[in-house]
């Protein structure tokens, strides 16, 4: 290994190890671990290191192969201790104005999100809805007073057919009249009878427990 990648090795490494200790500070900002279950804090730990020295190795493989020294693990806490020692309140206090500044901006987003197109929306599909019904009320009013208006004019057109039916009644032998009603009153308790049957099973399949 010639001087030079020694050389660069040792930057890396100081590097690397400042990086590390700005990771782990942001690790356990956001990890809180006095409010996890201490198997999530043993498995985000073990991942945690796991991720990190892969990092460092790859580093250190783009720099000199891969050839670990003496000097490149105390390079590593070098960098380290420079962290905490010079850097690590300046980045604990620009982490928190960052990890603000995300928060605020997506409450930002958010809330222009419920003015700008949630509201109006929600707004202008109850606006149609209560156009739409009011529509379908009207409609309904109308169409009753159709019917009314129908109704009325079939009673008053049929009203001359009645009269001349029932002076026909009138004019016809009893025997008739009794045969007539005889059968009318048998067809109504036929269905009297039907419908009193149809509402018995209905009741029945009702109470029918399940």
């Amino acid at each position: 290994m010639t001087l030079s990648v020694q050389f660069y090795t040792l930057l890396a490494m100081i590097g690397m190890g400042s990086y590390f200790g700005a990771a782990l500070d942001t690790y356990n900002r956001f990890l809180k671990r006095s409010k996890r279950k201490s198997w999530i804090v043993f498995i985000n730990d073990f991942l945690f290191w796991v991720v990190q020295g892969l990092i460092i190795f790859y580093v250190l493989f783009l720099v000199n192969e891969g050839e670990l020294r003496l000097y490149s693990f105390i390079a590593l806490f070098c960098g380290f201790s420079a962290y905490q020692a010079l850097m690590k309140g300046l980045f604990l206090r620009c982490l928190e104005a960052v990890i603000k500044f995300i928060l605020a901006t997506g409450n930002f987003i958010a809330k222009s999100f419920q003015i700008l197109i949630y509201h109006p929306i929600k707004w202008l599909a109850g606006g149609v809805i209560f156009l739409l019904i009011g529509l379908l009320k009207v409609i309904f009013f109308m169409f009753r007073q159709v019917l009314k208006v129908i109704y009325s004019v079939i009673k008053i057109m049929v009203k001359p057919f009645r009269w001349l039916f029932m002076a026909t009644w009138n004019f016809l032998p009893k025997s008739v009249t009794k045969t007539v009603g005889k059968f009318y009153n048998g067809i109504t308790g036929f269905f009297y009878k039907i419908k009193n049957l149809i509402k018995r099973y209905v009741a029945k399949w009702r109470n029918k427990p399940e």
